[in-house]
């Protein structure tokens, strides 16, 4: 008799937890029963990749403008309504940042409209070097800049994409219902530190062979589901601490992240799957590029890689489930940075605490922030609840260095800024987690 294996994908086994009678529809059943539905969710997305080729972000060297699409880029929204009627909007991007200046339009339409304050909205980006450039500038181009075709198209698409994330924030808003919240957080080891061995000498024949699998890593995957009253799995808030840099092509592509976010979504009809990018500043996804792995291309192992996080996203989506119970509380400031250079104007630096009760609290920080400082922060923060950092938040600026980076010097350290800025951004989180008591 011929034997037949059935191989069922870990998302059918783990994620959607059906029971099947012989004949009948798949019912969902809740992976927390005993957490109350006590808030309101609405989850929405739309596409935003460019509907021409034009330039790409992320890569310097790039000679020339995008050439194909390998997968969309998405803008997701998730509206989050807790028992008092606070909200928090999360909006995640396919993308290389989030502009200041975009973040800022959005968070005054947002007040205008919804009525709520700054801190009631958190955008992340991530970082995905098979996007689109951006204008990151606050004021519009010239007549003399507009000339440049890449300056153009890049102006063109960021004030189309404004239009889109408003669209999915509306659309968001039109789908709250209610709904209950878990957490917990699991592990996936693709990333590593791909700074060079500061400890050892100079001289020392591996102190500049990066990856350093010595370096600091940050390598939790957290993720925040959302299900239905009824135990029907809506969506997913999913972060992990590392660039998006498998791929080096010239097609628009949402790397790892993207894969893995299609990976969940696939055998969910109807589920969002969003993805934070943590303070991955200083690592980078391994293995990586063509020809280190024989008969594998870029494009494969950015898939190996966002399969590998989606099967540790589905763990901690299942695997002793933490019901997030209210209140929903936030805060929002900006530090003044400076820089070494006296004659450049300081840059306002956005830091955001959020927390849920005292179960999860989320601190979002700008740019491309290293690995320091979610150590950190988990360490200062340590305590009952949860503690969860984003990088690529709110605004996109270069580098973030830590104290010990800006004195080991290198790549990440060469973005200028004045010593002591890890300090004044970690005294300012604190500062804001404290008004949320």
């Amino acid at each position: 008799m011929k034997r037949l294996t059935l191989i069922l994908p870990l998302a059918l086994l783990t994620g959607l937890l059906l029971v099947r009678a012989q004949g009948d529809k798949p019912k969902p059943v809740s992976v927390a029963p005993h957490v109350p539905a006590t808030w309101k969710a609405g989850l929405a997305s739309v596409v935003v990749t460019p509907e021409k080729y034009i330039w790409m972000a992320g890569y310097a060297a790039r000679k020339r403008p995008a050439e194909g699409k390998a997968q969309d880029l998405f803008a997701k929204a998730l509206v989050l309504e807790d028992e008092a009627g606070k909200q928090q909007v999360v909006v995640t991007l396919d993308l290389i940042g989030v502009p200041q200046e975009l973040r800022r339009r959005i968070a005054e339409r947002l007040e205008k409209e919804h009525g709520i304050p700054s801190a009631g909205l958190f955008m992340n980006a991530s970082h995905t070097h098979s996007g689109p450039e951006l204008r990151r500038k606050a004021e519009p181009p010239t007549e003399e800049e507009l000339q440049n075709e890449k300056v153009r198209d890049a102006w063109e698409y960021t004030r189309g994409l404004e239009t889109k994330i408003n669209e999915a924030i509306d659309a968001a808003f039109a789908d709250l219902k209610p709904a209950r919240l878990t957490w917990n957080q699991a592990r996936c080891g693709f990333s590593m530190n791909r700074r060079r061995d500061y400890t050892l000498p100079a001289d020392h024949p591996n102190a500049n062979k990066a990856p350093n699998p010595a370096g600091p890593v940050d390598q939790a995957v957290p993720a925040l589901r959302i299900e239905s009253p009824e135990g029907e799995a809506r969506g997913v808030l999913f972060g992990y601490a590392c660039h998006n840099t498998c791929l080096g092509f010239y097609e628009w592509c949402g790397d790892y992240a993207g894969f893995a976010q299609e990976f969940l979504q696939e055998h969910r009809p109807g589920f969002t799957a969003m993805f934070v990018t943590g303070c991955g500043g200083d690592q980078n996804p391994y293995p990586r590029r063509s020809g280190v792995v024989p008969g594998i291309s870029d494009i494969e192992l950015a898939q190996q890689h966002g399969r590998s996080l989606a099967n540790a996203v589905e763990m901690a989506m299942t695997a002793n489930p933490i019901g997030v119970t209210g209140p929903l509380r936030h805060a929002y400031g900006e530090v003044t940075l400076n820089y070494e250079d006296v004659k450049r104007t300081p840059h306002q630096y956005p830091v955001q605490v959020i927390r849920f009760g005292d179960v999860l609290t989320l601190v979002t920080l700008g740019s491309e922030v290293v690995v320091d400082y979610s150590l950190r922060l988990k360490r200062e923060f340590e305590g009952p609840g949860g503690v969860w950092v984003a990088g690529y938040s709110n605004d996109y600026s270069g580098y973030i260095p830590s104290t010990r980076i800006q004195e080991e010097g290198g790549y990440e350290a060469a973005t200028g800024w004045a010593r002591g800025i890890e300090e004044s951004i970690v005294k300012k989180v604190h500062e804001l987690a404290g008004t949320l008591h």
